[in-house]
């Protein structure tokens, strides 16, 4: 290790560079996010069907899971490779500004999810088998 802390190997590297492209693509999915909710809401205003309330409220879902880990990713990105490998450097890292404001919109993504995952998302009316 030496005073320096852990080295920062090519796995750490290369992990860093996936995060950085996965980061790339936050706004265009926060994009992605909007109009997910907006065909959703527009769905439900029109009175559609069940099935098609369920089929629009799992891709809100998928669009908010994609845009909070790139969220997500963004973070591990503002905190460098070596992050990956020296825990304390990645606490301190965590306090900085910029990080804090990605960590901040990586959690409101996920309550965002979460919440609709337990009221957002219809429930479809089950056949009996056999008819």
């Amino acid at each position: 290790m030496g005073l320096t802390g852990p080295k920062v190997d090519e796995d750490a590297r290369r992990r860093h560079s996936e995060d950085e492209q996965a980061a790339e693509r936050l706004p265009e999915l926060l994009d992605g996010v909007a109009a997910a909710e907006q065909a959703l809401i527009t769905a439900q205003e029109n009175g559609v069907s069940a099935e098609e309330l369920h089929r629009f409220g799992m891709d809100l879902d998928s669009a908010l899971t994609d845009a909070m880990r790139a969220a997500y990713a963004k973070e591990r990105a503002l905190i460098g490779p070596r992050g990956y490998v020296d825990r304390i450097y990645r606490r301190k890292r965590l306090a900085k500004r910029d990080v804090r404001h990605a960590t901040e919109v990586a959690e409101r993504l996920l309550t965002e999810r979460e919440t609709h995952r337990l009221h957002g998302i219809a429930g479809v009316p089950r056949t009996p088998a056999g008819v």
